[in-house]
């Protein structure tokens, strides 16, 4: 099997329009470099490509335009190639309204869409489509033979799971940290480190696929990062090479982030938190590459299935009640006066509302991708971290079942059916513009990545050679103990 590695500087300029957030906010100085990182397979019958962004969401629009140009210069199937967010909170806009999807809608939802909500920036949109093609086609171009490593780590000590069940009955996001009606965690984290190796025949590690469960949201400053991803491969880098790339893959993250609710300790700064969960989970993928076999891996094949879903329809009179609070803040704008979050809440009901109007059933797509005795399963949602272990646990076939999310488009929180119950609730199921689909989702996606994972048949994990015989024992330590 060949493989080749590339990298390209996706960096915002100042004044690009920045994500993670449900107002306009721009980059205002670079924090650090902001790659896209790809990887390109060739087994002889097939290639499959791996990119890793550096962004908080990616687009159906941007990455359909990204596969053409691939397809049309590396011959590769566009159902083959994975194109997966970081979740970044402090990348490039890559997801929102576009002006061209919204030419026929009314006045009132212009306005909320594109000049108070996030939206795609599409100058910025060109520079990344252009970095991620020229990074795909350099490691296209420099695919050779390599020994490839695979194997899992674990790192509980640095993520959290934010959503926590209260005295109230209640299941509440970021409840406040050492709040007293906390009684638990309301769902998992998952520690597990995923690290693909790919090495050169003298020893020298080409590059790797990391597979972490956590939100890109240590940093979340106006100032242009890839957040802990950056310190993660720098850890990675100092231990094996300065050229070694490394192609992030965040796994089912959508409930998961640094923040610790429940420990009294006083928070560390955005810095002090890029370094905690980058270097610790680096440290831990160094662990696994040093220690995993290196051998030949034979098959890499990838498949998809397009799932289509309601949206959640959206309650009459709440509906009526946000546009009345849209409107009586419209109509009192000021530099003095701030958006409420009453405002922000409504003016994303109103903006569901006629999402759900143009597009009431939303398509997208589930793919899964073999690369060896892994396989790579992805969806476009900030997915619930319960349901991607769910996953997991259900491919006993597969030595190494890995869950991406936020792959290939965006379709928002797709929290776990609990999340909907009487005992549930948190931020992740309100109705907005972004997360809307219909309660089933999350168990449709899981159904989905299952049966194409059953579908694959994966290589034998590369093991280290057995002895021919027994050993004899040691002549200094076959002896009785001595006791006078």
């Amino acid at each position: 099997m060949k493989t080749g590695f590339a990298e390209k500087d996706i960096t915002p300029p100042v004044g690009t329009e920045r994500a993670g957030a449900y107002r306009k906010l721009y980059i205002k100085e670079k924090r650090d470099t902001i790659k896209a990182r790809a990887s390109v397979f060739d087994d002889g019958r097939n290639f499959v490509v791996f990119v890793g962004v550096d962004c908080c969401l990616i687009g159906r629009n941007t990455v359909k335009a990204v596969r053409k140009m691939i397809s049309e210069s590396c011959g590769i199937k566009p159902e083959n190639i994975m194109i997966a967010a970081s979740h970044t909170h402090s990348g490039g806009s890559l997801w929102g309204f576009r002006p061209d999807e919204l030419v026929n809608a009314p006045e009132l939802i212009k306005k909320l869409a594109l000049e108070i909500s996030p939206s795609v920036d599409i100058a910025y949109e060109k520079i990344v489509i252009n970095g991620i093609h020229e990074a795909v086609k350099e490691a296209f171009d420099n695919r050779k033979e390599h020994l490839f490593s695979i194997g899992r780590g674990f790192e509980g000590a640095a993520v959290f799971n934010r959503r926590f069940r209260m005295k109230n009955g209640e299941s509440w996001t970021h409840p406040g940290k050492g709040n007293p009606d906390i009684i638990e965690p309301a769902g998992p984290i998952d520690p597990e480190v995923g690290v693909l190796g790919a090495w050169t025949n003298d020893g020298k590690l080409s590059g790797c696929i990391v597979n972490y469960t956590c939100h890109g949201t240590a940093f979340s400053g106006m100032n242009a990062s890839a957040d802990w991803i950056s310190a993660m491969e720098k850890t990675i880098r100092g231990a094996f090479s300065q050229d070694a790339v490394v192609v992030f893959l965040n796994g089912a993250c959508g409930d998961i982030t640094q923040v610790d609710n429940i420990g009294l300790r006083k928070n560390n700064t955005p810095d002090e938190w890029v370094d905690i969960v980058g270097k610790r989970v680096g440290a831990e993928a160094v662990k696994v590459l040093v220690s995993s076999e290196k051998g030949a891996f034979q098959t890499v094949s990838a498949i998809t299935e397009k799932l289509r879903v309601k949206r959640r329809i959206s309650n009459r009179k709440k509906t009526e009640e946000a546009f009345r609070i849209a409107n009586d803040f419209l109509g009192n704008v000021s530099e003095e006066q701030p958006m409420s979050d009453d405002f922000i809440w409504a003016k994303e009901r109103i903006l569901a509302d006629y999402l759900n109007s143009v597009e009431p059933e939303r398509e997208f797509e589930v793919q899964a991708i073999q690369v060896g005795p892994a396989v790579f399963m992805a969806n476009p949602s900030e997915y619930f971290c319960s349901l991607g272990l769910d996953i997991k646990k259900s491919c006993p076939n597969v030595p190494f079942p890995f869950v991406v999310e936020l792959a290939n488009d965006i379709i928002g929180y797709i929290p776990d059916e609990e999340a909907f119950s009487s005992k549930g609730g948190g931020y992740e199921t309100r109705l907005t513009s972004y997360s809307n689909l219909e309660i089933s989702t999350g168990r449709k996606i899981a159904d989905a990545s299952i049966r194409l994972s059953g579908k694959m048949k994966p290589d034998k994990v590369p093991s280290a050679p057995l002895i021919e015989k027994a050993g004899s024992p040691w002549g200094y330590g076959n002896k009785p103990p001595e006791t006078e």
